[in-house]
């Protein structure tokens, strides 16, 4: 009887441990082994490691934010913490309740961090999964030009001596530090290190104090990463939003040529720079070049793909 009792409590206990692992899991685990991180980015910085990015995608899956807007560009940020169910408004800019501000329209939306490449079906999945990957190889790339296995190389940007300060009231720029382009999507300028700080940790001053977190924490490096592809900026969608259709070109966007597809993530990723200057931009055509060769080597196609931004009018 005893044994019997001890074998039960065994098997509850082995259970529940399955349960909590399982619980700590993230989907993006269930699409892409270890192995095959390592084969897509073989010349990879030791920096980043498929452990760094599971554990970014599951830590950060944990967060929601609210984030409201009044006339153009006074905002009210609520966070969640869906672990602890701790809810608390992050930012509020000092006009958000001038009489003004209350008189114009107000917009909302929530950004679950939770629905990085899990939100669809398993081929959607994968398809956004290669176009992150693409992005982000791209901007990290070093040496092997046109073989795409030299992504992930690059931890900060080749010149580290400018500052990339620009005026800002909401993120202002820490005297002394540098906000140059660190991480795999080359996070920079104080008004973006603050915006995912406040996003990724709560607290705006973790990165606007320490920015070199991003280039010496592999997981914050691509918190930084997912934070800006999930997260829609003032005109621009989201990245993770034009990947799993959930994205529709208004009437000024298709005006501007903008339309679903792996190309509108360029627009939105490097559009000022790289965008609407016809198809034989380098760039534009090495993000293309990776974004195939992820797709084959995760087994999925994308034969409507409108990869190309050279049309497009960039933001």
């Amino acid at each position: 009887m005893l044994l019997a009792v001890f074998v039960l409590l065994s098997l509850k206990c082995n259970s529940n441990s399955t349960i909590n692992n399982n619980l700590h899991q993230t989907p993006v685990a269930y699409i892409l082994s270890e192995q095959q991180f390592n084969d897509l980015f073989p010349l990879r910085d030791k920096f980043y490691s498929y452990t760094a990015f599971i554990k970014a995608v599951k830590e950060l899956g944990l967060i929601k934010v609210k984030i409201s807007r009044r006339a153009t560009s006074v905002y009210q940020f609520t966070r969640t913490d869906k672990n602890t169910g701790k809810t608390a408004i992050i930012r509020q800019d000092e006009d958000w309740n001038e009489d003004w501000a209350k008189k114009k329209p107000d917009s909302s939306y929530v950004i679950d961090y939770g629905n990085f490449c899990s939100e669809k079906d398993a081929q959607t999945n994968k398809k956004e999964l290669s176009a992150f990957f693409a992005q982000i190889a791209h901007e990290t790339r070093h040496g092997e030009n046109g073989k795409y296995n030299d992504g992930l190389m690059l931890i900060h940007e080749s010149n580290t001596s400018l500052p990339y300060v620009a005026d800002n009231d909401t993120y202002p720029a820490i005297p002394g530090q540098k906000y140059y382009g660190r991480g795999p999507m080359q996070l920079s300028y104080n008004g973006n290190y603050g915006y995912a700080s406040d996003c990724i940790f709560g607290d705006k001053k973790v990165l606007l104090n320490n920015p070199a977190l991003v280039e010496t924490d592999p997981v914050v490096a691509f918190k930084t990463a997912i934070y800006f592809w999930m997260t829609p900026q003032t005109y621009k969608p989201s990245a993770h939003d034009v990947m799993i259709g959930k994205w529709a070109p208004n009437a000024a966007d298709k005006a501007a040529g903008r339309t679903p597809g792996f190309g509108m993530t360029i627009n939105i990723v490097n559009g000022a720079v790289e965008c609407g200057k016809g198809e034989n931009n380098y760039s534009v055509n090495d993000r293309i070049g990776f974004y195939k060769y992820f797709l084959k080597k995760l087994g999925i196609s994308d034969p409507n793909c409108a990869c190309s931004c050279g049309k497009m009018k960039p933001y």
